[in-house]
């Protein structure tokens, strides 16, 4: 059978039509009833970021090593140790449960201090992820569908508050995932911990999970609020 959209995959064909089919019962499940998406906020024009550590607080860095993505053929320079154990671990989830990834579609650590909000600065320190910008640009809305959403709910939960979404900010970015919390948090060492912990046993981590789980959901939604 060939593919009905050129340049969109069979996994995500098949996600698109389940969430078109099946978006009013997940948002039934999640909220009752499916809510009007946020009017965007148009971004700022890109200003150049100053400061010697960027917005959640680590210090600009000028060079990070770039990893692999497991499961996919992409990479992307992060922050070495656990930095790079927590933002890996949310593009292989969605790598995984959203859509799979090519190569050039994540973009991490950068050197240029053109940003168009605070919170990008956080690519300069390589605490930062941002997974298809293209696809999800600054200041753009509902470009994920109602069952990715539970996804990145599900991730955001799992990590224990250490990644914060660019789509919960005022000015929304949804590719954009970064580390919340400042250096030397507990919560950091011990998300990464957890992780690694998954990443040594069978059958757990990523490519695992059932985000759709009732007992998932229920805890997805008591962190959002």
């Amino acid at each position: 059978m060939s593919n009905p959209i050129p340049g969109l995959s069979r996994r995500r064909f098949v996600g698109t039509a389940a969430g078109a089919a099946g978006a009013a019962a997940l948002w039934s499940i999640g909220t009752g009833t499916a809510a009007a998406a946020p009017k965007p906020t148009p971004p700022n024009a890109p200003t150049a970021w100053k400061g010697n550590s960027t917005a959640n607080g680590w210090p600009v860095v000028a060079s990070v090593p770039t990893r692999l993505i497991e499961g996919s053929p992409a990479s992307v320079a992060v922050l070495d140790g656990d930095v790079a154990t927590i933002l890996l671990h949310v593009a292989r989830r969605f790598h995984y449960e959203v859509d799979s990834l090519r190569q050039g579609e994540v973009t991490g650590h950068s050197g240029d201090r053109k940003v168009a909000q605070p919170y990008e600065s956080n690519h300069l320190s390589g605490t930062a992820v941002a997974i298809r910008p293209q696809a999800y640009p600054t200041g753009a809305q509902g470009g994920l569908y109602p069952h990715e959403l539970v996804i990145i709910r599900d991730i955001l939960t799992e990590l224990d508050g250490t990644v914060a979404w660019g789509g919960d900010e005022k000015t929304a970015k949804e590719s954009h995932f970064h580390i919340a919390l400042k250096p030397g948090h507990p919560k950091i060492k011990n998300v990464a911990r957890k992780i690694n912990e998954w990443n040594e046993a069978p059958g757990k981590g990523a490519g695992t999970v059932d985000a759709f789980e009732p007992s998932r959901r229920q805890a997805a939604k008591a962190f959002t609020r």
